[in-house]
């Protein structure tokens, strides 16, 4: 980490310190089923989603979405003619595959577990350590990256997609003026504003809105232990974390916890800087009781011993079982709605 991200890591645990003496003042004299000002506090720290994730750089439009959709499910443009996005990322297990590591060509497992896509273009970045810049960065590098199951260098994944004359018409559409629309880099915003409309609300987002009837009287307890606790000091924020690198083992070796082989050495992989060992990009929380294993390497298969090792190694607090379950409760509550329009697997354009 540079100098400034460290300041930022010290400011946060300082305003998550305040946080929690403010918290220990109030939540114990809240009246029994009462919010006693919950969904304010909620909302100052979290907040509901977008309907769709906006980028500058990459305007949504429907016809650029419509093509990443079908980009999205496209295997032809692979070196063997199998792989394709959906393959690591299948709506059927909400956006992830599963796996504690995603097979890549010829069986070999992949680095780190593959995180959902849905909700992932509103983070800091792409995968666990931050060497993609965004979605349509990750979808362009799987295209052309050696180490990806797909095709490289650019121009032989090129001449696969425009050997597929079906998508003609779809790319002049989505990139009106363009010469040669159909290459990497309109493939990687394509897929890209496809997944810029993968937002998930869920319960938690009504109560955010002001119905507190959204969450049961179990979920708004484990919300506010999940704020009281200091779980909050990384993940907050539209996504529920997403939004900052921290280091995994804040106070013991996660491995010590996780069994975790090998060890993961993290964003240090991508910049060489010490600092930046066994640091990673803290994960969005959304429907995360349906996308386990957990953690950058799945070493970790039920939520509930997730949540009691993110308490212990980066909070220093040994939570108790009911902590726990009342903590994993409110995760349920951001289990969202997958929009219909994904679920509905396209047709794909024909070759000739």
């Amino acid at each position: 980490m540079t100098g400034e991200t460290m300041r930022g890591v010290k400011n946060r645990r300082m305003i998550g310190i305040f946080i929690l003496i403010a918290l220990a003042w109030v939540w114990p004299a809240m009246p029994k089923g009462q919010d006693a000002g919950l969904p304010g506090k909620a909302k100052d720290l979290f907040g509901p989603l977008p309907r769709v994730i906006v980028s500058p750089e990459n305007p949504v439009t429907p016809a650029k979405a419509e093509l990443g959709k079908m980009l999205f499910y496209e295997t032809r443009t692979s070196m063997d003619g199998t792989f394709s996005c959906a393959r690591c990322h299948p709506f059927s297990l909400y956006g992830a595959d599963g796996l504690r590591k995603s097979m890549g060509r010829d069986g070999k497992p992949g680095v780190r577990n593959a995180p959902t896509v849905l909700n992932a273009a509103g983070q800091i970045s792409a995968h666990w350590v931050g060497n993609r810049k965004n979605v349509e960065d990750q979808a362009s590098q799987s295209l052309t990256a050696p180490a990806s199951p797909t095709m490289p260098p650019s121009d032989a994944a090129e001449k696969k997609l425009q050997a597929i004359a079906g998508y003609g018409p779809y790319f002049e559409k989505a990139f009106p003026g363009e010469k040669n629309p159909a290459n990497v880099e309109n493939f990687g915003k394509a897929v890209g504003a496809f997944e810029r409309t993968l937002v998930t609300p869920s319960p938690f987002d009504a109560f955010l809105s002001g119905n507190s009837a959204a969450l049961t009287d179990a979920q708004k307890a484990g919300l506010a232990k999940f704020m009281g606790t200091g779980c909050v000091q990384c993940h907050s924020g539209i996504y529920i974390g997403g939004g900052t690198y921290e280091k995994f083992g804040v106070l013991e070796p996660y491995w010590t916890y996780t069994k975790s082989a090998p060890v993961d050495e993290g964003r240090f992989t991508v910049t060489k800087n010490a600092d930046d060992t066994y640091v990673f990009k803290v994960p969005g929380l959304r429907n995360v009781e349906m996308t386990p294993p957990y953690f950058h390497d799945g070493s970790v298969d039920r939520l509930t011993e997730a949540v009691r090792i993110m308490g212990k190694i980066q909070l220093g607090v040994v939570l108790a079982d009911k902590d726990i379950a009342d903590i994993v409760d409110f995760l349920r509550s951001l289990t969202g709605r997958i929009p219909e329009n994904a679920l509905k697997v396209p047709i794909l354009p024909r070759k000739e």
